[in-house]
């Protein structure tokens, strides 16, 4: 069994958006929360600030943290088939402390975007946001 270890946030701001990136490495697009796997040796807090900058140009400040969420992927449903994965998302809560939007290039995600929270239910997304939003209370995309 692989483990992989990934540290992401919840980031909303005043008009009730949602900031989101989207991952690119699956069949489709689909939107997803900024963040991503640790390195190795990396504390969870600095990967969570380390990937919301790579993937939205963002600097931010962690907040509270939510929850970690556990996955169990078996091997024959990866996208490349293999050893069955456990995968830890440990979420927390962040604001905006500096940068500029932007878009990742060369990474896993190729856009970010402030999405409406009302606006979720429609969005194509991983399974990640709705458990990271009901973490946070922010209702159900």
């Amino acid at each position: 069994m692989r483990l992989r270890v990934g540290a992401y946030c919840v980031i909303v701001d005043d008009e009730r958006r949602l900031l989101m990136s989207r991952w690119i490495e699956g069949p489709a697009p689909l939107w997803s929360m900024p963040g991503g796997g640790l390195e190795e040796g990396e504390d969870p807090a600095d990967a969570a600030v380390r990937e919301v900058y790579e993937e939205t140009g963002y600097e931010v400040a962690l907040g509270e943290l939510l929850g970690i969420d556990s996955l169990v992927v078996p091997g024959e449903r990866r996208l490349k088939p293999g050893k069955t994965l456990h995968a830890l998302r440990i979420i927390y809560t962040a604001r905006v402390t500096g940068g500029q939007l932007r878009h990742e290039v060369g990474g896993s995600s190729d856009r970010a975007a402030w999405i409406p929270l009302d606006e979720l239910a429609d969005l194509p997304q991983v399974g990640l946001v709705k458990i990271a939003v009901e973490m946070a209370g922010l209702g159900s995309p």
